[in-house]
């Protein structure tokens, strides 16, 4: 063992606290052993990768850093189509970088092995199946699809290409979503019941009023490219190319934005296929800026029983205006205890279980009844409950924490390049990524045309 990884695992008892009877940090040490394997391990010339990114954007150039922290990995181009982006791309990547607004010039390239597809939502698919028949691999952003038709279209080609395709939700990556499972799995809380999770937020950047450059015009942007999937096309305007999100026609509103994600980690710990019913209320109740998607919305889904799961339902929010600042969690609620994620770095457990007697007394019928009934009650309470069974068991606490320093994107493009390299499955494949678009995507669906929406898991299918 190298002394880098006996000092990370030397290290590994102050940075992860994971504490209760029985329960230890040996799964966790596991992991963490393997990544730094992984981490040691020399790659050679011909294990080099070379990746190109389609859509320069704020995840456009988080992504493309994210994925040269892996090793062996080398930028080969870039498109975007606006050329300010084109412009910074070289800035930061290197002024050798191939540059293009046509992302079928990249396709094109023999020398590019995969793309990650970071453009607004309405090219996720499109892009992504002409990369898939052009041979290329494909990690493409959540959501997968703008629309649901699109999903089982983009599921055939990868089957059909056999390419290797990941989507881009990395709490499917993260090492404390993975122990949040191992112990969710053992019976952590006992048996799952309901969910709560929520992305709030509160301010104009993170309500999507992005800064605009000041040169944004028709002369500098590829605008009629932009808005070619479009049945209805718009004279150039800057809100909806740089702030994209705010507007049905390209982006997927906060459901296909936020929603996605806390939906990837709940059918990453559930190992469910996804929902039945849908439903969700939403308003457009403060960033009123020209804007056609809610700031505010809530989702209630449900889940049936099946073999991979109980029966539990979700409440899912998004609120762009909270009071509460920028607050997020996921909090899953058995008959024994929650699992509280607050991101894809830790969680907590608080375990609490009903003493096996029911109790008597207190807000309760008891106090109703004559003297001599209450104290037949209570004798023949005696007789049934010992004094253990009347003790409320005591609660127990269990807190994981990845270290510092620890990235769940970065672990996802290690996985994507695992894969490449390996043959291995991906750890996020089209058919997850669209059983968790599709449920996010319905949520839009139910408060546009305000009725339920049903959907069939198994076979990914609007009822």
């Amino acid at each position: 063992m190298s002394s880098d990884r006996r000092e990370f695992l030397k290290q590994l008892g102050s940075t992860i606290i994971l504490t209760s009877a029985g329960l230890t940090s040996l799964a966790a040490q596991e992991e963490h052993e393997r990544r730094m394997l992984r981490a040691e391990k020399r790659i050679s010339a011909n294990d080099k990768i070379r990746v190109a990114t389609i859509g320069m954007g704020i995840m456009g150039f988080n992504d493309t850093r994210a994925a040269l922290h892996s090793q062996g990995i080398e930028l080969a181009g870039c498109c975007d189509l606006y050329t300010g982006r084109l412009d910074r791309a070289k800035e930061v990547f290197g002024a050798d970088i191939f540059t293009t607004k046509n992302y079928h010039e990249i396709l094109d390239r023999k020398d590019i092995d995969a793309v990650i597809i970071a453009t607004s939502d309405n090219w996720h698919s499109r892009i992504a199946i002409d990369a898939m028949r052009k041979g290329k691999a494909v990690y493409s952003e959540k959501p997968m699809v703008h629309y649901i038709s699109e999903g089982l279209e983009e599921i055939r080609v990868q089957k059909e290409t056999k390419a290797v395709f990941q989507v881009g939700s990395q709490r499917v990556s993260s090492i404390a979503f993975a122990k949040a499972k191992e112990l969710y799995k053992a019976g952590a809380i006992g048996q799952l019941n309901s969910i709560q999770a929520s992305f709030n937020r509160q301010s104009a950047l993170g309500a999507w009023q992005y800064t605009i450059p000041l040169d944004a015009s028709a002369q500098t942007v590829d605008w009629e490219r932009f808005q070619e999937p479009e049945k209805t096309k718009h004279a150039y305007d800057s809100n909806r190319f740089f702030r994209w999100r705010n507007y049905r026609e390209y982006g997927t509103g906060v459901a296909g934005d936020l929603f996605v994600h806390l939906i990837s980690g709940i059918h990453f710990i559930t190992d469910s296929k996804g929902p039945d019913k849908i439903f969700s209320i939403a308003d457009l109740v403060y960033w009123k800026d020209g804007r056609n998607v809610p700031d505010v919305m809530t989702g209630v889904i449900h889940y049936p029983e099946t073999k991979e799961h109980p029966s539990f339902q979700v409440s899912l929010q998004v609120n762009f205006i909270s009071g509460q600042g920028e607050v997020g969690y996921t909090r899953m609620i058995g008959s024994e205890g929650v699992i509280d994620i607050s991101d894809d770095t830790g969680f907590t457990i608080t375990k609490r279980k009903m003493p096996v007697a029911p109790g008597y007394g207190g807000w309760d019928s008891y106090d109703t009844y004559p003297k001599a009934m209450q104290q037949a009650i209570a004798d023949e309470y005696n007789k049934k409950y010992s004094e253990a069974d009347k003790q409320e068991p005591k609660s127990e606490t269990i807190t994981y924490q990845s270290p510092d320093g620890y990235n769940s994107s970065y672990a996802h493009f290690d996985n994507f390049f695992d894969s490449m390299r390996t043959g291995k499955p991906v750890v996020e494949d089209a058919e997850f990524g669209f059983r968790a678009a599709a449920p996010a995507l319905a949520c839009n669906e139910s408060y546009f045309q305000n009725k339920v929406i049903r959907w069939d898991a198994d076979n990914m299918k609007l009822v």
